[in-house]
């Protein structure tokens, strides 16, 4: 195990550095074709763990520490081995032993240096998780400007929102409407005892995540795994046979499939980035579905548009990603405020590139997956000032769960923002 709480600290001091986490731990993985399915998903969890905790960790690391290590890697694997002796249930003593001999094969010396820490926060650690707790950005493990933005537009709910995010996420399933529904699935999955239960809309949340492989004809395109407040987006954009419809930002495919399995509709998915759309390709393939898939700017539409308007458009824009940080936790740590407001002016830009395009008396679905208003609602009342032929129409799909749009995450879903845009003639 040493060699793995090594390669965690390796991977989380990567993403402090810059990088995509899932990137940098599935170069790792390749890098490390030898190590079992075990060691594979213990990797996994005590980098995400880590970062998802790194608030209270770090806290806890330096309260007990006079001076930083020199060694980063050292920094770093006291980190990886707090989360595994608070979060996790392998023994005290274990963690302990072989944190230490990680620490040995980079520098005898360290190992003294792991030994005493480590064991210090054995013995004090009730006065110190209490000390965490009275320090915002180490009791929700979020840098302070996220728990200021949150609180200040929340209130009392931005508690929920933050603790939801520390939580592990449901594995959703999506149930391809064109060879079963939710309810015959949920018997199919009972005779491979998996439990399972539905959820709106249509989709179905595993009591507890299984590999795709145990999926019954997950091969053959009956389901697909998707987060059940992404599945709105379909529903909501209510498309109808013979439709043209533009999925821009468009990877890895998940909404553009779904919009696919409810109706024969002639698609456009777009994305910026061609490697992307690599997924987006797969999924289709997989589902058997059929698309046009094209490499574009969903800002510069005259690089790629052919000029005949869409009567759907499903404008899925960048963003923070702030409602989803459970699945990437990297995310609290590497955005800053200014990213905020950069997205905001990117996001505008597209949908003012996009409403162009959209035939009169089409309607156009603004989606993000944040909780920010300034990425959400800021962005929408902007353009509905300078665009008196858009109206913003009322969802009812979504008038009791989140009647301003803005879905909040919880053990059901993640966190999304729609907003749906009527051109009127």
């Amino acid at each position: 195990m040493q060699h793995i709480q090594l390669e965690a600290a390796r991977i989380v001091i990567s993403v402090f550095e810059g990088r995509n986490l899932n990137q940098v731990l599935s170069e790792s993985l390749r890098q490390h074709p030898l190590f079992t399915a075990q060691e594979r998903g213990a990797l996994q969890d005590l980098c995400y763990g880590a970062l998802r905790h790194y608030g209270k960790l770090a806290f806890i690391r330096d309260r007990l520490m006079e001076h930083p290590a020199r060694d980063p890697l050292i920094q770093h694997l006291l980190l990886i081995a707090l989360y595994q002796l608070e979060f996790t249930k392998a023994g005290q003593y274990v963690i302990v032993d072989q944190a230490v001999s990680a620490a040995k094969r980079l520098n005898p010396r360290s190992g003294g240096l792991i030994n005493a820490v480590l064991r210090n926060f054995l013995r004090q650690r009730e006065p110190l998780l209490a000390a965490a707790d009275r320090d915002d950005a180490s009791r929700y493990s979020y840098p302070q400007w996220w728990i200021d933005a949150l609180k200040k537009q929340y209130g009392e709910k931005a508690q929920g929102i933050l603790e939801a995010g520390n939580q592990h996420p449901p594995m959703t399933l999506r149930v391809n409407a064109r060879y079963t529904t939710a309810i015959e699935y949920l018997a199919l999955l009972k005779t491979q005892d998996i439990a399972a239960r539905v959820v709106e809309p249509n989709a179905l949340v595993l009591e507890i995540p299984v590999g795709i492989e145990r999926l019954p004809r997950f091969a053959e395109g009956w389901v697909s795994v998707q987060d059940a407040g992404a599945q709105y987006a379909a529903h909501l954009l209510q498309v109808s046979p013979g439709m043209r419809v533009l999925d821009a930002c468009a990877a890895p495919g998940g909404k553009a499939a779904h919009l696919l399995e409810m109706a024969d509709i002639e698609l456009l998915a777009l994305d910026k980035e061609e490697q992307r759309l690599t997924r987006v390709r797969e999924n289709l393939q997989r589902l058997r579905l059929k698309a046009q898939v094209i490499c574009g700017d969903a800002a510069t539409p005259n690089d790629w548009w052919d000029g005949k308007p869409f009567q759907r458009i499903l404008a899925d824009v960048p963003c923070s990603a702030s409602g989803v940080v459970r699945r990437h936790p990297d995310i609290k740590w590497l955005r800053r405020p200014a990213d905020i407001e950069s997205f905001a002016k990117q996001q505008a830009q597209i949908l003012e590139a996009l409403w162009s395009l959209l035939d009169n008396g089409g309607r156009l679905l603004y989606s993000t997956c944040s909780v920010f208003a300034r990425e959400n609602q800021h962005v929408i009342e902007r353009f509905l000032a300078n665009h008196t032929e858009a109206s913003h129409e009322q969802i009812t799909l979504l008038a009791e769960v989140a009647p301003t749009g803005q879905l909040l995450p919880n053990e059901q879903h993640d966190g999304f923002f729609y907003a749906l845009l009527h051109k009127h003639n």
